[in-house]
């Protein structure tokens, strides 16, 4: 049997309830493909919700940004925080513009995000960012210095309390519709690396590692 995450009023899906996923399996392969997350949060009873990078780590999720962020400050205070991760498989072309959708997959993440002062852990933190990323890059690149962990603020979120949301298939249109004389179908999506672009201050003699010019997620 699956992993299954406990389902709380909060976290259950409501609309298109036969969408929702809660295997925890499936939920962490969405939030380890995807490279942005948005955070949010309220501030003297003003939302705001900052996009930011994170990565999964065993059951929680890291996320980072300078020291002197107000959404790093605020959440380190114990603020509620909502994070979400969305990616988009496909445009979904029905034949009534009422029935056009798309293909994605969700996530959605609640609780208390805690700030992370043990160097050895910001440091593990700031490693699974970077192998995020792009697999292999930490071992090349300098690693942070006590300055730059000092100028940055980290932040762990539990996985307690968190759903998916799942949309996969093809075109559901009315059956009165079926007839209407239009294109249908999907338009596939799916992120791309381009060629890798050489800083023009990177010594030519040094060849595009591996991991750059084979790009793949």
């Amino acid at each position: 049997m699956p992993d299954q995450v406990p389902v709380t009023e909060r976290t259950r899906v409501i609309r298109e309830a036969n969408r929702a996923v809660y295997d925890r399996e499936a939920i962490y392969k969405i939030l380890d493909e995807g490279f942005v997350c948005h955070v949010g949060f309220a501030v003297d009873g003003q939302p705001f919700v900052i996009p930011t990078m994170f990565a999964r780590v065993g059951d929680h999720v890291y996320f980072h940004g300078s020291a002197a962020s107000r959404m790093l400050r605020g959440l380190s205070g114990g603020l509620p925080v909502c994070l979400t991760v969305t990616l988009t498989d496909g445009l979904v072309l029905a034949r009534s513009v009422f029935n056009h959708s798309m293909n994605y997959r969700s996530v959605v993440a609640l609780g208390h995000a805690a700030q992370i002062d043990e160097p050895a852990e910001k440091l593990r933190a700031l490693q699974a960012f970077t192998e995020k990323l792009i697999p292999g890059r930490w071992h090349d690149a300098r690693q942070p210095n006590e300055k730059e962990l000092k100028a940055t603020s980290i932040l762990k979120l539990p996985l307690t309390e968190v759903s998916a949301k799942i949309r996969t298939g093809g075109v559901e249109d009315d059956a009165e519709d079926y007839a209407f004389p239009v294109w249908v179908g999907i338009v596939p999506l799916r992120l791309v690396a381009d060629p890798p672009i050489r800083d023009e201050r990177c010594d030519p003699v040094i060849p595009a590692p591996a991991y750059a010019s084979n790009f793949q997620r």
